[in-house]
């Protein structure tokens, strides 16, 4: 491996072709460039580590511009008034070599109010020969007479399928071997960004003594809760064991363990069993994403009569989500579900 470029750049898609999950966006810029028609300016939103900035590059790339004439901000170190001042002097010049000058603006909603007005003199009357690129994780921060004159598209969150089979492939391409779930692991603690996803798969593949990785080393170098208490926690609901529920889940806090990510494992493991008992034509595919003894686990508790792992659980487990992230105590909401549902003490 080239320990110089990380994975997400050494990996990073060249073409249109090689963009995964955003299929609604490549082939509309992809028509609409092979038409001729081109826009003076694209505003694209969406969650950070989903493509943005790739896609710009692509597009410039599409469009015959150069690296000599492509230009990228970032709006974050230059938000003032004074940076834009200079970029509306800049896009008068013609291109060196290329038929359009590119300008990608990064976190664009991070410009000042006055830069955002230098910036709209711009888009309102445009040189021909340039093209704005427009980048952002938060678009409602982006003023209406800026949306308006841009073409906008929204770049969506990579499903949990499309990461796994990231992972697998870049780990594959670095010639490691995961143990089976191991990829599942990494994908979720990526929280739906592609380069949050290599990130936590490039500090793994760099900590690793060989070319094998497993489960409980992913577990030790991400602190991600080991697995085995994520099943306790997971039984004690089933049995209304609050003191088993409990202590599983405030060894995971002594651990170390971020409680969000505790409860976001939880909540895949209980969709997993759901599933097993009312899509068993998913079968194969969960077996797929879990090591052997979880998905006996799992298994076993779909097949169990009288369940307590039920749909309404999921939801209760979804609302507790949001309150963990408030909690002066993270694991403090979680802990008040579990007395709640086994109703040792009563409501709650």
């Amino acid at each position: 491996m080239n320990n110089n470029l990380v994975l997400y750049r050494k990996y990073r898609p060249q073409k249109f072709s090689e963009v995964l999950g955003q299929d609604h966006i490549t082939k509309t810029l992809k028509e609409a460039i092979k038409l001729g028609n081109i826009a003076h300016a694209y505003l694209f939103s969406g969650t950070r580590g989903t493509g943005k900035t790739t896609v710009a590059r692509i597009l410039a790339e599409e469009i015959k511009c150069s690296v000599n004439d492509l230009s990228e901000i970032d709006a974050a170190s230059n938000r003032g008034i004074d940076a834009i001042r200079e970029l509306r002097d800049a896009v008068n010049v013609l291109p060196f070599e290329s038929p359009y000058k590119v300008y990608i603006i990064d976190e664009v909603h991070m410009l000042t109010k006055d830069a955002f007005n230098a910036l709209l003199k711009t888009l309102e009357e445009p040189p021909k020969h340039v093209v704005f690129v427009l980048a952002t994780t938060e678009a409602e921060k982006i003023p209406d007479t800026i949306v308006s004159r841009c073409q906008t598209f929204t770049f969506k969150k990579p499903s949990q399928k499309t990461l796994n089979e990231v992972v697998l492939d870049v780990a594959k391409k670095e010639k490691f071997v995961l143990e089976k779930g191991t990829e599942e692991l990494i994908a979720l603690l990526g929280e739906g960004s592609f380069r949050d996803t290599l990130g936590i798969l490039q500090k793994i593949i760099s900590a690793s003594a060989d070319k094998k990785i497993s489960l409980k080393e992913v577990e030790k170098i991400t602190g991600a809760p080991n697995s085995a208490l994520v099943n306790i926690f997971i039984f004690s609901l089933d049995e209304r064991d609050l003191d088993n529920g409990i202590k599983a889940l405030n060894q995971a806090v002594e651990n170390g363990v971020d409680v969000q990510v505790f409860l976001k494992l939880i909540l895949h493991k209980i969709r997993a069993v759901l599933l097993l008992r009312f899509a068993k034509n998913m079968e194969k595919g969960i077996e797929d994403s879990f090591s052997e003894g979880d998905f006996k686990f799992l298994k076993e508790l779909s097949q169990k009569k009288n369940s307590n792992i039920k749909a309404e659980l999921i939801k209760e487990l979804i609302e507790v989500s949001s309150q963990v992230k408030l909690s002066y105590i993270p694991q403090l909401p979680l802990e008040l579900m579990l007395i709640k549902l086994i109703n040792k003490e009563g409501t709650v």
